[in-house]
C-alpha cells in the first residue's frame, strides 16, 4: 500500500519527496495516518483490557509470556511482543519472586530413608511419584500450618491438610486425603525432606500399608525437595504475601480457594507446555 510505504520510509526521506514520487496528496496521506494511528490506538486499548483481565484473573501470577499464551487459548488474536509493549506501558509486572527460607531439622529421630530421586523431579505417569512438604502462614490470630502432597507428573496438588499446630496429625490428614482422592498403585515414591514428622512409625506405618516407597532429600539441601519448595514459593507470591489474614479461618478459606480453583484448574505451567495441571492430566488419561 503506498500509504504504508511512505510511512516506512518517511525517516529516511521526507513526506513531500515521497508522496511527488507516488503521485500522492500530502493531505490525504496524513489523514489516512491519523485514521490508521486511531484505529490502532483503539486495537491498543481493546487488547490491555484482555491483558488486565488475565492479569487479575491470575492473581498478578503471569509474566509476558504466560499472559500472551494464556490469550491465545482464549481465542484472542495478539503477537507476544505487542502484549509485552502493552504491558511495560501500563506498569503490569509479575509479583516479584522471593526466595524461599531453607529450614534444617535438629531433632534426634528415626533414621531418614534413602533419596530414590537424587534431584530427578520427572514422572511418567500420574501417581508414580508424589513430593510433599510443609510451610507456615502468618495470620493475626497466630501462626497457620500448611502440609501437602504434589504429583510430580502434572504438578497437582493432591493432597493438603491445614492446621494451628504442626504435629503428626496434620502431615497424615494430607498423606490420607491424597491416598483417598488418588487411589495410587504399589510402588509410589513418597518424597519429602527429613523433617522428624515424617520418620514418624505412624506415619511410615500409612505409607507401608499404602504400598508407597519412602524417599528423603539430602542433609540441609532445600533443593533435593525444590518442587515442592517451589509450589510453597508461587503460594507465598501470589497470594500470601499480598494478605493480611486476620484468623487462620480465612487464611484457610483463601489457601482452599487458591489449591483447588486455580493452581490446580487454571494456573498453567510453562513446564506442561502451558497448560493446566487438571488439563496436563486429562491429556494422560485420553484414549
Amino acid at each position: 500500500m503506498k500509504y504504508a510505504f511512505v510511512r516506512e520510509h518517511a525517516k529516511v526521506h521526507s513526506v513531500a519527496a515521497l508522496c511527488r514520487g507516488l503521485r500522492l496528496s500530502r493531505s490525504s496521506y496524513y489523514e489516512w495516518l491519523t485514521q490508521s494511528c486511531s484505529a490502532r490506538s483503539q486495537q491498543d486499548a481493546c487488547l490491555l483490557e484482555q491483558i488486565q483481565r488475565v492479569h487479575l484473573a491470575n492473581r498478578g501470577a503471569y509474566g509476558a509470556l504466560k499472559t500472551w499464551k494464556q490469550l491465545r487459548a482464549d481465542g484472542v488474536d495478539c503477537g507476544k511482543h505487542r502484549v509485552a509493549r502493552l504491558r511495560a506501558k501500563a506498569g503490569i509486572e509479575a509479583r516479584r519472586k522471593r526466595r524461599f527460607r531453607v529450614t534444617v531439622e535438629h531433632h534426634k529421630s528415626a533414621l531418614a530413608s534413602p533419596d530414590l530421586l537424587n534431584r530427578q523431579f520427572t514422572a511418567r505417569a500420574p501417581d508414580s511419584v508424589w513430593v510433599g512438604d510443609m510451610t507456615f502462614v502468618r495470620t493475626r490470630q497466630g501462626w497457620l500450618y500448611l502440609a501437602m502432597l504434589l504429583d510430580v507428573y502434572s504438578r497437582r496438588v493432591v493432597g493438603w491438610a491445614m492446621s494451628e499446630s504442626p504435629n503428626g496429625a496434620l502431615h497424615e490428614a494430607a498423606l490420607l486425603m491424597a491416598i483417598e482422592q488418588r487411589q495410587p498403585c504399589i510402588g509410589l515414591i513418597h518424597h519429602t525432606d527429613r523433617g522428624m514428622l515424617y520418620r514418624t512409625g505412624s506415619y511410615r506405618l500409612l505409607l507401608s500399608k499404602a504400598g508407597m516407597r519412602q524417599s528423603m532429600s539430602g542433609r540441609k539441601s532445600a533443593y533435593d525437595n525444590a518442587m515442592a519448595e517451589s509450589f510453597f514459593s508461587n503460594l507465598k507470591n501470589e497470594l500470601v504475601h499480598q494478605c493480611d489474614f486476620a484468623t487462620r479461618e480465612q487464611a484457610k478459606m483463601a489457601i482452599f480457594d487458591y489449591i483447588e480453583l486455580f493452581y490446580n484448574r487454571n494456573r498453567i505451567h510453562q513446564s506442561l507446555s502451558y497448560r493446566t495441571p487438571a488439563e496436563f492430566e486429562a491429556m494422560y488419561k485420553a484414549p
